[in-house]
């Protein structure tokens, strides 16, 4: 059970590598990404041979019930944004509702399953970076929830940017980052140096790169989940695998006589080694199956819900791996064991007992 959690862990911070979009760049502030640039660029990004689809993004923040949100929440074109993310599914007639309502956003569905919120409410988010002209709390009317493909983030908070770029105090007419589609993935490196080119010795100077490459520094920042897990791993399965060969050599050390008759009766050593084995393979596989079944269900309930981590997957991958181990850690505890029985004497056997 361990086992799985820790991979279902793994798997959260680099899903969103693993899915990262090979025609997508990500284009923001050269120094840093913190670092606001215009949304006049727009136009200039939208003209570059090789883009075919692009919007811009802000980070927006905010709390709800008084809490920081716990769920990527942005001001954005939204009906782009869905073209450039088709694995995030929303109904037409949701997002026509959006493009008529100023205030209108769509939210992912477990957000929306977390909250209780339902199409038709009208959301509180408290500023905590954007501090709105009135007050210090915007309100959203939720227009649409988006449901998406099973390892597709259904999180995020999505709402329109005219409303958001009108309404704040400060920053009007800047953005977070640029989402941008090519036509080619393999001239996205070309296409970038392009469009960092255009903005080059000016006062915004930007840094474009793949998606890939910009969640990846995202993950690294946490450390090298990998590793760590791994080093976690190797201990655990260690402890383990002494904890299931004491069992096994108690096992056989408790039976010496049995199997002395049964070599008596005529089996071979060739055949009581692989009962030992045999012993050995069903207590790990059915408890190492067992655990990893029930975590896969788990997940598969939505159980899990931990903030910055937004999709949680126990993928095919990792449960075959399981599987795989939990056969091994029985061939390697049950070996000296089976060793030991296949060797023994009857003569031996008896006289001990």
């Amino acid at each position: 059970m361990l086992y799985a959690f820790l991979m279902i862990v793994r798997t959260a911070f680099t899903q969103g590598v693993d899915f990262a979009g090979a025609d997508r760049l990500w284009l923001f502030d050269k120094v840093s990404i913190v670092q606001m640039i215009p949304s006049a660029y727009l136009n200039e990004i939208t003209a570059t041979p090789g883009v075919t689809l692009t919007t811009y993004c802000t980070w927006f923040g905010g709390s709800y019930q008084g809490k920081p949100s716990q769920f990527a929440t942005f001001a954005t074109d939204v009906e782009k944004y869905f073209q450039l993310y088709p694995e995030l599914k929303v109904p037409p007639a949701q997002m026509d509702v959006l493009k008529a309502d100023r205030q209108g956003a769509i939210v992912g569905k477990d957000t929306a399953t977390k909250y209780g919120w339902k199409i038709g409410d009208r959301v509180p988010l408290g500023a905590d970076i954007w501090i709105p002209k009135d007050g210090q709390t915007w309100y959203f009317n939720i227009d649409g929830i988006y449901d998406g493909d099973k390892n597709a983030d259904k999180t995020q908070f999505l709402f329109r940017y005219e409303y958001f770029d009108e309404n704040r105090r400060a920053g009007k007419g800047t953005v977070s980052w640029y989402v941008i589609k090519v036509a080619d993935p393999s001239s996205a490196a070309s296409t970038a140096a392009t469009l960092d080119g255009k903005f080059a010795n000016s006062q915004w100077e930007t840094k474009t790169q793949p998606e890939k490459a910009v969640i990846e520094d995202f993950a690294k920042q946490t450390g090298n989940i990998g590793a760590m897990i791994t080093a976690i791993l190797s201990v655990v399965f260690f402890i383990i695998l002494l904890v299931v060969a004491n069992t096994m050599a108690q096992s056989v050390r408790e039976r010496t006589a049995e199997l002395a008759v049964l070599k008596t009766l005529g089996f071979s050593d060739a055949r009581i080694l692989v009962l030992v084995l045999l012993e050995s393979l069903s207590i790990s596989i059915a408890a190492g199956w067992a655990a990893l079944a029930l975590m896969a269900a788990f997940v598969g309930r939505g159980s899990f819900n931990i903030a910055m981590l937004p999709v949680f997957v126990f993928n095919t991958r990792a449960q075959v791996l399981g599987l795989t181990l939990a056969v091994a850690l029985g061939l390697l505890a049950g070996a000296l064991p089976a060793l030991a029985a296949m060797r023994l004497k009857i003569t031996d056997a008896l006289r001990r007992n």
